[in-house]
């Protein structure tokens, strides 16, 4: 796919996700990125609208450049500004990539993923802020929360956004998958929002649709006493039915 192609697949994702009427993001909330290959990604300008965003309002990041920060202990919040800004690919470049953009970038170490968008959707979030939050995220309720969204979700407890949270990210994420053998789709951050991880923008699309629908059910289901979550061995057997992977690659 070409840049171009890629761009323009990721402007219709982020205006999808951005779109007022889905309560996913307003105003500046939320960011998206999509991979062009494999040391380089679109990302979102820090401060711009996912429902209004054009091919102009995304901005070409180095991800070695991103991700070389991690690893440092005494990083500040200088040092990831100034590693932000080097890392962009165009010098003349005076804006700034989103917060976020070390969190996308180290995700695109897996193959799986080429979009990855996060929002902070109205009811995902109302369970996210809630006290239920962990045990809300990790369940699931019926066979298309697990052919959309995988298994489980990674949870991750409430830390500062951008650099500390990458961290957070990365390895709770490396354990996930040490657990699961597979990547997962969703991100759940805690009084924060959700990352949801495609190999394609409409897979990103149809997680955080999924996410935000079992979301609404979860605040329901807690009203009414609270929710019964599918047994594991229910899980399995949806997860590993040859009639539900077909469905689960034509849907995205």
């Amino acid at each position: 796919m070409s840049a171009s192609t890629i761009l323009q697949e990721l402007r219709e994702m982020s205006n999808y996700l951005g779109a007022e009427h889905r309560g996913y993001a307003i105003i500046g909330e939320g960011n998206t990125s999509a991979r062009i290959d494999k040391d380089r990604l679109f990302v979102k300008a820090s401060g711009t609208c996912l429902a209004t965003m054009g091919p102009a309002d995304f901005l070409e990041v180095s991800i070695s450049k991103v991700t070389r920060l991690l690893d440092s202990k005494e990083a500040t919040d200088d040092d990831v500004r100034e590693t932000l800004k080097s890392a962009l690919t165009d010098p003349a470049e005076t804006r700034m990539p989103s917060v976020e953009t070390m969190l996308h970038a180290l995700l695109y170490a897996y193959p799986e993923y080429n979009f990855i968008g996060h929002t902070h959707p109205v009811f995902t979030n109302s369970v996210l802020c809630s006290v239920h939050a962990e045990e809300a995220m990790r369940g699931r309720l019926c066979p298309d929360h697990i052919v959309v969204m995988g298994r489980a979700t990674v949870f991750v407890p409430y830390v500062d956004p951008g650099l500390v949270l990458a961290r957070e990210v990365r390895d709770r994420v490396r354990a996930f998958i040490d657990k699961e053998n597979q990547p997962p789709k969703a991100i759940a951050l805690q009084n924060h929002g959700l990352f949801a991880l495609g190999s394609n923008a409409r897979a990103v699309m149809n997680i955080t649709d999924m996410a935000e629908k079992m979301s609404h059910i979860l605040v329901g289901a807690y009203s009414m006493g609270g929710p019964r979550f599918m047994a594991a061995a229910d899980i399995d057997r949806i997860d590993s039915r040859p009639d539900e992977k077909y469905r689960q690659e034509r849907i995205a």
